[in-house]
């Protein structure tokens, strides 16, 4: 036998191999994330489904007309995306400027890593509890935060009960605090894996630390700034228990539903058993999703390029 064959057959074994070590991982994803999501999809088109005989009324494309005429859905979709403007940039900056100061700490570094990764280990639901008494309005309180602004004589706000402004802002400052220790732990890694020698170099040219930070610190870490990016858009969207931490389950009531909240009231609330128009309520915040973080992704690169 040639080296030619022999090397072909050696890579085709290879090729084999590394297929079958992919198979497991291949079929869970086929299971449970491929199926199911060619499944949501026939579904939002079977119209007046009824999952107990498992017929419907025929096939169409009422279901995406009836959610897009909903009320309930349009204010999720709205509450979303306000919600996606205000906290992916300011937890992303934030955490950005955390973890400059963290890294440019030598003592107790790991202490202060420890304490802003706190959050991100603590149950869901207990920070909203401690938000709520932070910011709740009662009979015989104001909250904590209406004490502190009162010092400066603006009157007491119900942030819970009151203005949607006021219900938003206490929402964007929970999930803002809930996301921002992921991504402090990442920036922060990021951080140290630049290599000191470029800041050595600038360092004897004379360089501004503000230029050293665009020029190098900024382009070395971008391609986990843009990974956390991409994923706090994701994550944003799916927002659901965060609200649901604050204002309860009747998030319609409080007028703070999300769409992944619609999906779930659709699908067990009060007025659900409707598996059609949970479904395409999905498949609108899929391809909602998809369509910003394949914008983010080209916008990334072609600032990647221009680099």
């Amino acid at each position: 036998m040639s080296k030619k064959t022999l090397s072909g057959v050696n890579s085709v074994a290879t090729n084999i191999s590394g297929w079958v070590y992919l198979l497991p991982a291949l079929l869970f994803l086929i299971a449970f994330m491929v199926y199911p999501l060619i499944d949501v999809f026939i579904y939002s088109f079977e119209e007046g489904y009824n999952s107990a005989s498992q017929s419907s009324f025929g096939i169409g494309l009422y279901n995406y007309a009836y959610i897009l005429r909903d009320p309930y859905f349009l204010k999720a979709v709205k509450n979303t995306f306000i919600l996606v403007i205000i906290t992916v940039p300011i937890s992303t900056v934030l955490s950005l400027l955390i973890s400059l100061g963290l890294n440019s700490i030598k003592a107790l570094k790991n202490m202060f890593q420890t304490i802003f990764f706190l959050p991100y280990v603590t149950n869901t639901l207990a920070v909203g509890l401690v938000f709520m008494i932070l910011f709740q309005k009662t009979p015989y309180t104001d909250g904590l935060v209406n004490l502190i602004i009162g010092k400066f004589g603006i009157s007491p706000i119900d942030f819970i009960d009151g203005p949607y402004w006021a219900k938003m802002l206490v929402l964007s400052v929970y999930v803002i605090w809930i996301v921002m220790p992921f991504k402090i732990l990442i920036l922060t890694s990021a951080l140290a894996s630049v290599p000191d020698v470029y800041y050595q170099s600038a360092r004897i040219d004379g360089t501004s630390s503000w230029r050293m930070f665009w020029r190098i610190t900024l382009p070395m870490i971008s391609p986990m700034i843009v990974y956390l990016v991409i994923t706090g858009f994701i994550g944003a969207f799916k927002a659901y228990s965060d609200a649901v931490a604050i204002f309860g389950i009747d998030l319609n009531a409080a007028g703070m539903n999300t769409i992944v909240g619609y999906v779930y009231d659709m699908l067990y609330g009060d007025g659900g058993g409707y598996p059609s128009y949970a479904s395409a309520a999905a498949i609108v915040l899929f391809a909602i999703v998809l369509t910003i973080t394949v914008i983010n992704l080209i916008v990334s690169r072609k600032a990647t390029d221009i680099t």
